[in-house]
């Protein structure tokens, strides 16, 4: 089985890339390439999904805009990007990765491209808002986790998160690079560059290197043994369970009240996660804090996000996923009431840490949590649906902390709503069920 070279390959699709002889290469397991090709795109489109926050002013100050216009272009950007979550997550779960990913891709950098060319706040929302967006679903966390999960029975968490942390990596990485360009260049040739790499790094590794099922390619997920591949309750009955203990489809677990928590929970965590990585810049430049320092901020908030990430996984596969999605957000209702109480550059850097700890936590968990609960069969559908409602909360969330601002004068309100809101979802993370749910004849 650790023998590529005589695995079969299915005539259409390009054989599992490995060397003949029986080298060090050849040896390691095909889903740890996938969870490498993962990280490395979500390397170059977590930084430019959190680049909006950076190029916020500047596209002010060019165009005249309000905050609250400019953040609609996010609140667009979100609810398509929601949209093409529920559609690629169909998709997958019916054809794989195989052109999914590479059109996503292709689709994402067009958009930056043409959002370099925008002349008038229709034609950036066309072009950030639609288009960008429609290719974010495919070319995001969401769906390398639902491709990850099937690769991995043992481990999944720890894959799902090492492929995750290049989305906080990239952010630390590129953000000061990018927002050192905006300054010198403008955010026009900052959109072009973003697209470029992009299409550059993106499109190779998601037509060579993703794959889709491995039994496709005649390999078993990874930890999969025989006695894995049967459910307990199945064995326990001599397999008449079998219907029972089948995987749930999207419709089955909308009845089922983990995933309804799951989802508010998720819409509560992308308004957070949001409202922070879209406003953080301008609210610290509004205190005077110079352009560099905020977004040495932001760039600091995504690698921290590496830390919560790498811990989530693990945490999962030790004590279930309840536990460290209670603490992301007991962590967060402390980090907003600070702003409330205390403003200034050291209080900005321990929230901008403090967050970023807590902003990738449910990214690992979301496929995890999916899986734990109703299987991997439609673990595309079902987490495409969960992370819609992330975007939609997310979007709406951006979108109201510029209408906040602009009527207020500041981000108070957003801050005091988003501690409350915290708060909701430790009661509903508790809520929720660990054990697998079965399905009903």
């Amino acid at each position: 089985m650790s023998d590529f070279s005589r695995l079969p390959q299915p005539p259409e699709v390009p054989p599992i890339p490995g060397p003949r002889r029986r080298t060090p290469l050849a040896r390691i397991f095909y889903g740890w390439y996938v969870v490498a090709a993962a990280f490395l795109i979500l390397f170059v489109t977590g930084a430019a999904s959190s680049m909006i926050g950076v190029m916020m002013k500047p596209i002010i100050v060019d165009m005249g805009w309000s905050r609250a216009a400019t953040s609609s272009a996010v609140f667009l950007n979100m609810t398509v990007y929601a949209a093409s979550l529920l559609l690629t997550g169909r998709l997958y779960d019916r054809f794989g990765p195989r052109w999914i990913i590479p059109v996503s891709v292709a689709l994402f950098a067009t958009g930056y491209v043409i959002t370099a060319r925008a002349v008038s706040l229709w034609e950036f929302l066309l072009s950030y808002g639609l288009v960008a967006a429609a290719g974010t679903g495919g070319s995001s966390v969401p769906m390398f986790g639902s491709v990850i999960g099937r690769w991995f029975q043992a481990r999944r968490g720890l894959a799902v998160s090492l492929a995750m942390a290049g989305y906080s990596l990239g952010q630390f990485c590129l953000i000061p690079v990018l927002s050192s360009l905006v300054e010198q260049s403008g955010w026009r040739t900052t959109c072009l560059w973003v697209g470029g790499l992009t299409a550059a790094v993106g499109l190779p590794l998601s037509l060579g290197v993703i794959r889709g099922d491995p039994k496709d390619y005649g390999l078993h997920p990874y930890g999969e043994t025989k006695t894995s591949q049967v459910s307990p309750l199945a064995r326990d009955t001599g397999g008449k369970a079998a219907l029972a203990t089948r995987d749930l489809s999207l419709t089955e677990a909308l009845r089922t009240r983990s995933l309804w928590l799951f989802a508010l929970v998720m819409f509560i965590c992308g308004g957070g996660d949001h409202l922070v990585t879209t406003h953080l810049v301008p609210m610290v430049t509004d205190y005077g804090i110079a352009t560099d320092a905020a977004a040495d901020m932001l760039a600091w908030l995504g690698l921290l996000g590496l830390g919560g990430m790498l811990a989530a996984g693990p945490a999962a596969d030790a004590i279930g996923n309840r536990a460290p999605i209670a603490l992301t957000f007991g962590l967060r209702v402390v980090l907003f009431a600070l702003l409330l109480f205390v403003t200034g550059l050291v209080p900005y850097w321990i929230f901008s840490l403090g967050f970023g700890f807590t902003l990738m936590v449910t990214a690992p968990l979301t496929a995890t949590v999916v899986s734990n609960l109703y299987g991997v069969t439609h673990i595309g559908f079902i987490s495409g649906f969960i992370t819609t409602v992330h975007m939609i909360g997310g979007g709406l969330w951006g979108y109201l902390g510029g209408v906040i601002f602009d009527r207020t004068g500041n981000y108070n309100l957003a801050l005091a709503v988003s501690a409350g809101l915290a708060v909701v979802a430790i009661v509903c993370t508790l809520l929720m069920q660990e054990r697998r749910y079965v399905a009903k004849k």
